[in-house]
């Protein structure tokens, strides 16, 4: 008998960490010797700082340094954007809020706002966008992983990140890029691994998770992925048309990706005092990705919609199932 769970994983957004995620949770908060048993089993639990490296090599990969030049325009343009966004609210949040701007951290706003879902990007771009859009979407893996997140808590002074760790961040991803460009195959190869890896690390950070933090980052993640959508929306959208785009691209890049969840964890590995922090931020940027996931795809229709695009705009239906198809392959 074949049970269909990959395709259900495909169906929820984020669902290949988020699902994985609320598994290892509720293990945890109901039996949560079964995860210490020892061996393999712990390992796992236990293993997310050598899970977000193999991450990093597989992102890295897709990475594709022939893109157009219209695609890198538009792609370095929205990453550049929605990274100093996320850092000026996440930031401000901390010097001026007492880092819980609405019950979230600096932490939490930048490990989200950041990043986004490339497979929902992809599935838009190709739906709404120009072939210089949808070429975007190998530079906008950039945002994938912990790094930005890294620099803008390192130099903003509220992390202890040295030098060397952030070199040695960014060394598994140039790897990736190393070999993904060199050989076609490799690409393709640690492009599949990332869904592996990133399933394996979802359930290993839901298994150091309760439901109680779950349920507390509710409300304050839903806030995350409005902010994440309509003020950083705003921005991208805004500085892609300044650029020469019609918009879409920085609609399609207002979301939040699944892999966000497992940034904060990154964090408090190199800094132990963020662990506290990492904890309430893990549930909320869970939280931000579906948000986002629902919201996003309405905002980049409106735009195409306000720019007068000439293709016929699809269903909802039509995009849902293309992000099912780019999540096998982004």
């Amino acid at each position: 008998m074949s049970v269909p769970i990959k395709k259900f994983l495909d169906k929820i957004p984020g669902g290949i960490i988020i699902v994985p995620l609320f598994l290892g949770c509720i293990i945890n908060t109901f039996w949560p010797a079964a995860l210490q048993i020892g061996s393999f089993t712990t390992g796992i639990v236990n293993g997310t700082s050598a899970l977000v490296g193999l991450f990093f090599v597989c992102m890295g990969a897709q990475l594709d340094l022939k893109c157009a030049p219209q695609a890198m325009k538009t792609g370095f343009t929205i990453t550049i954007v929605k990274f100093v966004v996320s850092a000026a609210i996440g930031l401000a949040a901390a010097r001026f809020f007492n880092d819980s701007l609405f019950g979230l951290s600096a932490l939490a706003i930048i490990a989200a706002a950041s990043n986004s879902n490339g497979a929902l990007f992809g599935a838009l771009t190709k739906t709404y966008g120009s072939e210089g859009d949808q070429g975007a979407v190998a530079i906008i893996s950039l945002n994938d992983g912990p790094f930005l997140t890294m620099v803008a808590m390192g130099t903003a002074g509220l992390a202890n990140i040295p030098y060397m760790m952030l070199v040695a961040s960014v060394i598994p991803l140039l790897l990736g890029i190393l070999l993904g460009n060199l050989d076609p195959n490799m690409r393709k190869c640690l492009s599949a691994g990332g869904e592996v890896t990133i399933m394996v690390l979802g359930f290993a950070l839901g298994a150091n998770m309760s439901l109680q933090q779950v349920a507390q980052g509710g409300a304050s993640g839903v806030v995350l992925g409005l902010i994440t959508v309509v003020i950083g929306g705003v921005f991208n959208i805004f500085f892609d048309k300044l650029t020469g785009g019609s918009g879409v691209a920085g609609a399609a890049i207002s979301s939040v990706g699944g892999n966000a969840v497992a940034t904060p964890a990154a964090l408090a590995a190199v800094d132990g005092t963020l662990a506290a922090t990492a904890a309430s931020a893990t549930p909320q940027v869970a939280a931000a990705v579906v948000v986002t996931a629902i919201i996003c795809p309405f905002l980049t229709s409106w735009i195409y919609k306000r720019t007068g695009g000439k293709k016929k705009a699809a269903s909802f239906r039509e995009v849902e199932e293309a992000v099912s198809e780019q999540s096998s392959t982004v």
